[in-house]
């Protein structure tokens, strides 16, 4: 590990970066904007290394760690000591002078009585393990111990009782040393932000649930279908760009009160859902249901005469139709369905507004109501309730992004339990579990350690992380494969090819489970961060840097992304440069596509056709190792949105995209990767393009502005052929050429 990423142990270090041309400034550089730095604990050679100090409860006293060897040390460690994994008898080791000859290397790993077993006249003493549990969590008892207040069994002379050595993991799947150039503006820590306690995750969790449950009951109760899949998901993460209210996940002040995306959805589910068809019989059958059901359901609603004949007088048709003609195609039978819904759907959605538009309002009313409830319990059981102070004005400096710092002290926090069972970490709370597997557990701990600065001993590890995996846990709900889909994240050869040509080294959408870089935006920034999260994006105002964008496939937050994305770029003078990656949806194109590939700062546009390219699955942190990956079902549209600092720093250039692409392939065989949980555009229309729709991959010249480059743009796909660009972004040579070669 580099010695600057050890050097913010104690807290991601905001260091003041050189102010752009026209600004001075002659303020020191501070380690961080809310503490001052203190001098290492260790010498660099040493940490880098790998040695750390840390803390034993049992003996009252430091000890000294390392993280590659998993030795532990009483006393300072020298430098020139033997690997005990290279060389375990230390028989290349430096000799002595004077030490112990049984040590080897001149430095005393226990007493002489800890070596040696009990005797009938002996004392016996408490020994420290040689390895701890956890390096970073010297108070977390192993799993297989007695309690604490409960003296341990000794050991004896044939049994020892060794401790587990630290879990590393075999597959790495981010690079947590790598430093952000993500400048922003510095500012004072979130007074409105309540510092996470697992009392009230497991209350918000509960209430979730039921807030779940209540949207099943609706939809059935109302409308006689279910909930459209992850639908409640979606409404959670498009209602969380437009509230305003102070729970980080249930929605408690937004404007309009009915959701567009749940209201989009039910309607797109009603009268029955409309699933994939892939034989003709299946196609008759959808086809005589659709029929059936919209003659049930314009007869048992209030609907005026001439919407009750014209439906009924549709749906009777298309029964006589099938009843007389028995071999037809499934594309007779797809084409029949398709003209049915075009004549029937406008009058069954205008009988069932009213009824929908209730579903939506009663579930955002129960949503005020516990999240009201929510943040008097969590008030009750501050210390010292937060008052409502302004801020004084400061002078804002140019930094290094740092995590999200809470204004708000976090209260003494009750006892999470720790096992493992295999591969997994799971943590109970007052009977409640969750589990992340043992690689990603010690991630959250590195995270921990580079970005927490009020725990530096460790003691609130264990509550926060369980609040940060039943918070996600409650989001994205405890289905199977549900909502891996919204967390799905790109492939680490994706990241590595992106980190070389772009520079890229901040991920606008991610959690502290599925991020590669330990500085990244999330959705909740009171558990995440402690975890290295800079909060949501969209709150996030970098001045320059490269960034990575792969956002949920919510059509509200796409389109807010694409509007927080271009406001920036306009702003900013200093290199600033986006990498988007979004769902090639086509049919209908989505508000968000059509205003990137309109936008003047596009300067190149790759497109991904489907089950080519792979994801990485969002349930990463619980999910086998062969279940990591798996195809995208719909093509994927990489859109470089940079302003003009940004394309001359890291501009598209053929050869860097080349080498992007080449890093796309997938890993496996089209036979042994299986087609992922893939999020559905709403209404679960095919999200696949069809033959005609799918695009080679290539490199897309941006559009020019100009009135006579326009034509088509709102009937054909984008293709390889490149239009008439005036544009200075454009390149003499044709990149599709080069991109051909490759």
């Amino acid at each position: 590990m580099s010695n600057n990423s050890q050097g913010l142990v104690k807290g991601e270090a905001a260091v003041v970066v050189p102010p752009p041309s026209g600004s001075v400034s002659s303020q020191d550089p501070p380690l961080s904007p809310s503490s001052t730095s203190k001098p290492p604990e260790l010498p660099d050679e040493l940490v880098q290394a790998g040695w750390a100090k840390c803390w034993s409860r049992r003996e009252n006293r430091p000890y000294y760690f390392n993280r590659f060897t998993n030795q532990s040390l009483w006393e300072v460690p020298v430098l020139g000591q033997h690997d005990v994994i290279s060389d375990p008898l230390g028989l290349n080791a430096a000799p002595t002078e004077g030490g112990d000859i049984n040590v080897g290397n001149g430095q005393r790993k226990r007493r002489i009585s800890e070596e040696q077993g009990p005797g009938p006249n002996s004392k016996r003493v408490k020994v420290e393990p040689t390895t701890p549990i956890s390096p970073s969590t010297p108070g977390v008892k192993p799993w297989n111990s007695a309690p604490e207040e409960k003296p341990a069994q000794p050991a004896t002379p044939t049994a020892p009782s060794p401790a587990p050595a630290v879990y590393r993991p075999a597959v790495i799947y981010w690079d947590l040393d790598l430093q952000t150039n993500a400048v922003v503006k510095e500012h004072p820590p979130d007074n409105h932000l309540l510092p996470p306690h697992p009392e009230i995750e497991l209350q918000r969790a509960q209430l979730v649930t039921k807030l779940r449950q209540h949207y099943h009951e609706l939809c059935h109760q109302r409308e006689g279908i279910d909930p459209p899949r992850e639908s409640f998901n979606r409404w959670l993460l498009e209602r969380k760009v437009i509230d305003k209210g102070h729970d980080p996940l249930l929605p408690s002040d937004c404007e309009p009160v009915v959701s567009p995306s749940m209201f989009r959805e039910i309607m797109n589910d009603i009268p029955i859902r409309l699933a994939r068809i892939k034989y003709k019989e299946e196609a008759r059958k959808l086809l005589f249901k659709y029929a059936e059901a919209a003659k049930r359901m314009i007869d048992s609603r209030n609907a005026s005469p001439d919407r009750r004949k014209v439906v009924k007088w549709n749906a009777e048709d298309t029964m006589n139709w099938l009843r007389r003609d028995h071999s037809a195609s499934k594309e007779d039978y797809m084409d029949r369905l398709e003209h049915l819904r075009q004549q029937c759907g406008p009058h069954l959605t205008a009988v069932a507004k009213d009824s929908v538009e209730g579903i939506c309002t009663k579930i955002y009313q129960l949503s005020v109501d516990y999240s009201r409830r929510l943040r008097q319990m969590h008030l009750n059981l501050l210390q010292d309730p937060p008052t409502e102070a302004s801020a004084s004005p400061q002078e804002s400096r140019l930094v290094y992004c740092y995590p999200v710092r809470l204004a708000i002290p976090s209260p003494a926090l009750p006892r999470v339990e720790l096992h493992f069972e295999n591969d997994m970490a799971c943590l109970r709370f007052k009977g409640e579990m969750v589990k992340v597997n043992r690689g990603h557990f010690s991630k959250l701990e590195l995270l921990y350690r580079y970005s927490c600065i009020d725990d530096t001993r460790f003691d609130k590890f264990l509550s926060r992380v369980w609040c940060l995996l039943k918070r996600y846990q409650a989001m994205f709900g405890s289905g199977a494969n549900e909502g891996t889909g919204l967390q799905g994240a790109l492939p680490v050869s994706v990241f590595e090819a992106l980190i070389r040509q772009f520079g890229v080294s901040f991920e606008c959408f991610a959690s502290p489970l599925n991020c590669y870089f330990k500085q990244f935006g999330s959705a909740f920034p009171d558990v995440d961060g402690f975890f290295g999260s800079r909060g949501p994006f969209l709150s996030f105002s970098p001045v320059s840097g490269s960034f990575e964008a792969n956002p949920p496939f919510c059509e509200e937050l796409m389109d807010s992304m694409v509007a927080h994305f271009e406001a920036l770029l306009n702003k900013s003078t200093e290199p600033l440069s986006f990498i988007v990656f979004v769902p090639e949806w086509r049919n209908p194109v989505t508000p968000a596509l059509t205003r990137m590939e309109a936008s003047r700062f596009l300067r190149h546009q790759l497109n991904i056709p489907a089950f080519e390219h792979e994801y990485r699955s969002g349930s990463q942190h619980i999910c086998k190792r062969d279940e990591m990956y798996y195809r995208a079902v719909h093509g994927t549209a990489v859109l470089f949105l940079q302003n003009d600092a940004g394309f001359a720093k890291w501009g598209p250039t053929p050869e860097r995209l080349a080498e992007l692409m080449a890093a796309y392939r997938p890993s496996q065989p089209a036979s042994l990767s299986s087609a992922g949980p893939a999020p559905n555009t709403p209404g679960e229309k095919d999200s696949t393009p069809k033959a005609a729709e799918r695009t080679q991959s290539g490199v897309m010249s941006p559009v020019t502005h100009d009135d006579n480059n326009n034509t088509n743009s709102n009937t054909t796909p984008p293709t390889n052929t490149n239009h008439s660009c005036s544009s200075s972004s454009s390149s003499s040579t044709s990149p599709q050429e080069k991109m051909a070669a490759v």
